[in-house]
C-alpha cells in the first residue's frame, strides 16, 4: 500500500505548515508504508482577512492537485489498496478522485479530515453561503465519497450529523452512513515537545487572545476586559504579524490565555499554551465542553454575545484576577489538563489505525 497525503496548503502562521513538515514522517513512523505528499505548489501567506486560508489561493492549489493526482492515474501510478488522505476533508477533488478510481477500476480508500463547513453556522462558509443548495450537496457528496470521515472531537461530528440528518431535509439526504465517522486525534504528537525551549519562561501579567480576528472569536470582549482590568497587559496576537517563535515567546510569558469564541471544533491554540504552562480560560460550549476540565471552563452564557457578556461582567471579570493573582495554584489543574489532552486530543494513533486498516 501507498499511503498519498493530498495536503492543505502550508501558511507560515498556521499549524499547516507544521503538517508539511512532520504528517508525512508521523505517518510513515506508524504505519510503516511508503508516504507521498501530493502538494498544490505556493500559495499567497497572506490569508483572506479573518479567515484560515486565501480563498481564491486554495482553489489554485487543490487544482494543481487534481492535475497531479489524474497524471498519476493516467501513467499507472495508483494501484489496488492504496489509501489517500486529505488533510482538509472539503476538497473538491475529492469527487474527481472518487470518479478515476471507480470508472478505471482502481481499488482505494479515502479518508478526509473535517475542519468546518457550511454546516457550521458560525463558519465563513456557513455564515456568507449558509444552506444554498449547492454547498450542502457538495458537502454531503463529498462526505459520501470518503470511505473514513475523521473529525477530532463528538462536537463536531454531532454537529454535521444536525444538519444532514436534519427531518426537514429530503429523506435520501438524512440517511448518512455514520459508519464512515470516524472519532480520531489530530496528528499533532509533534507539538508535545516542539515547545520545550519556551517552557519555563518567567510569567508576565499577560492575557492572550491567540485566535483570528474574525466575528465568531468576538474579540470585542475581550477588548472591553481590557478596559476593566488595566492592571494586566492584554495582546491581540493577530494584530502584531508575529512569527512563529515571535508567538510562542509571548505564549511562554503570558499567563492566560482567553477564549469567547463561538466556533471552535478542536482548539489547538489553549493546548500550546498548557504545553508552557499558560492557564487557558475557556467557555463551556463547543468542543470546549468535552475537552477541557471544569476547572477551566467559565459559563456559557457569559459570552453568548456581547449584551449577555455586559451582564456577566463582573462574574468574568473576577474569575481572570483569580486565574491572574493565583497563577501558581493551578499549576497542577493543568498538568492533568494538559495530559487528557495530549493522549485524546493531539495524537494521531487513531487515525494511523484506521488509515492502516484501509
Amino acid at each position: 500500500m501507498t499511503i498519498f497525503i493530498v495536503d492543505i496548503e502550508a501558511v507560515d502562521t498556521r499549524y499547516t505548515k507544521q503538517w508539511k513538515e512532520y504528517l508525512p514522517k508521523q505517518l510513515q513512523r506508524s504505519t510503516n508504508e511508503e508516504v507521498i505528499v501530493i502538494s498544490g505548489g505556493e500559495v499567497p501567506q497572506a490569508t483572506t482577512p479573518g479567515a484560515f486560508l486565501n480563498f481564491a489561493g486554495t482553489n489554485n492549489y487543490k487544482s494543481q492537485q487534481m492535475l497531479e493526482i489524474s497524471r498519476m492515474f493516467a501513467n499507472g501510478e495508483i494501484t489496488n489498496g492504496d489509501y489517500f488522505v486529505y488533510t482538509d476533508a472539503w476538497n473538491p477533488t475529492v469527487v474527481q478522485l472518487r470518479y478515476m478510481a471507480e470508472l478505471l477500476g482502481v481499488d482505494v480508500r479515502i479518508g478526509g479530515l473535517w475542519h468546518a463547513g457550511s454546516y457550521d453556522p458560525q463558519d465563513f462558509l456557513g455564515r456568507l453561503i449558509g444552506d444554498k443548495p449547492w454547498v450542502r450537496h457538495a458537502e454531503r457528496s463529498m462526505f459520501d465519497c470518503y470511505d473514513h470521515n475523521f473529525f477530532a472531537t463528538q462536537f463536531h461530528i454531532d454537529l454535521f450529523l444536525q444538519t444532514f440528518k436534519n427531518k426537514d431535509n429530503p429523506k435520501e439526504f438524512q440517511q448518512v452512513n455514520e459508519d464512515k465517522i470516524k472519532r480520531v486525534g489530530w496528528p499533532m504528537e509533534y507539538l508535545a515537545t516542539s515547545l520545550d525551549s519556551y517552557k519555563n519562561m518567567p510569567k508576565e501579567d499577560i492575557i492572550l487572545f491567540p485566535h483570528r480576528v474574525a466575528p465568531e472569536k468576538q474579540v470585542e470582549i475581550f477588548r472591553d476586559l481590557k478596559e476593566q482590568l488595566p492592571q494586566y497587559e492584554f495582546i491581540v496576537c493577530q494584530e502584531k504579524e508575529l512569527s512563529k517563535n515571535d508567538y510562542h515567546n509571548l505564549l511562554g510569558r503570558a499567563k492566560m490565555v482567553f477564549s469567547a469564541n463561538l466556533q471552535e471544533t478542536l482548539g489547538i491554540s489553549w493546548y500550546e499554551g498548557l504545553l508552557v504552562d499558560t492557564i487557558p480560560m475557556v467557555p463551556d460550549r463547543l468542543s470546549y465542553s468535552e475537552m477541557a476540565d471544569q476547572t477551566f471552563k467559565y459559563p456559557s452564557i457569559w459570552t453568548k454575545n456581547f449584551e449577555q457578556y455586559k451582564k456577566f461582567r463582573p462574574q468574568l471579570v473576577d474569575k481572570v484576577i483569580d486565574y491572574m493573582e493565583n497563577y501558581d495554584s493551578y499549576k497542577a489543574p493543568m498538568n492533568t489538563q494538559l495530559y487528557n489532552l495530549k493522549r485524546s486530543f493531539f495524537s494521531g494513533e487513531a487515525l494511523y489505525k484506521e488509515v492502516s486498516n484501509g
